[in-house]
């Protein structure tokens, strides 16, 4: 399997690939049920319920119309999913000739649905969303820190353990989020230019080395797609 970037740049990398996405389909499953489950109030079960169904083709229509300048693929999902168990209760009504609660009219053209997504800010969801989504991006970042041989317990070791160090590291990174020719160097080739970063802010080489775990992974989730993980973690 190739390695991306970030969620978001993934699905777009994949659209045209029908085996990637059936890939990443069923590697979010449990995304998806638990979307269901918080939409219905009720436990759900592949193979069962008709709705997961339903949000098994509305996740793969959202990674087909996916717009990664529009923020987060998987607020974008989510309220894809919404919109089309909303439709389909609305044809189980007419079936059925019952009055169901459903939620009010929405428009479903792209340009509403958009609207919508971009409206749903992250404090709308509830902490328990804000957990499933948290593991999520961790799995995403784990892969991503993997590329460089990093570890979460590398992370770990290398984290300040005192405040002087602390603001040391959040100087290099700072510098590096405010210089996007070093980030791009680090995102693409996988490098962290020691040397550059120790000249320009007068840090002893052997200070920013001990620490490179632990800058590496902070540009990472900063400049990622890694809101609830960016949120939980508060790194100023």
């Amino acid at each position: 399997m190739a390695k991306y970037q970030s969620l978001n740049e993934r699905v777009i990398r994949i659209k045209a690939n029908i085996e990637e996405k059936n890939r990443l389909i069923e590697e979010y499953k449990p995304f998806i049920a638990s979307t269901v489950e918080k939409h219905l109030g009720r436990y759900v079960e592949y193979g069962i319920d008709d709705e997961l169904s339903i949000a098994l083709i509305a996740f793969n229509e959202a990674i087909e119309k996916y717009d990664i300048q529009k923020g987060s693929f998987l607020s974008f999902a989510k309220i894809t999913i919404k919109n089309r168990l909303i439709d389909y209760f609305r044809k189980e009504q007419k079936l059925r000739g019952q009055i169901v609660c459903v939620e009010p009219d929405q428009q479903e053209d792209d340009e509403e649905l958009a609207n919508l997504y971009a409206a749903e800010s992250v404090k709308e969801y509830t902490e328990a969303q804000k957990s499933e989504l948290r593991r999520l991006e961790l799995q995403e970042i784990k892969k991503e820190l993997a590329q460089w041989g990093i570890s979460f317990a590398d992370v770990a070791k290398s984290s300040p353990k005192h405040e002087s160090t602390r603001r040391r590291y959040l100087a290099v990174i700072d510098f590096i989020m405010n210089n996007p020719d070093i980030a791009d160097i680090i995102k693409t080739k996988k490098y962290l230019p020691i040397q550059k970063i120790a000249e320009a802010l007068k840090i002893p080489r052997k200070q920013i080395e001990r620490g490179r775990n632990y800058i590496v992974a902070a540009v990472l989730i900063l400049s990622g797609d890694y809101q609830f993980i960016n949120e939980y973690i508060k790194w100023r």
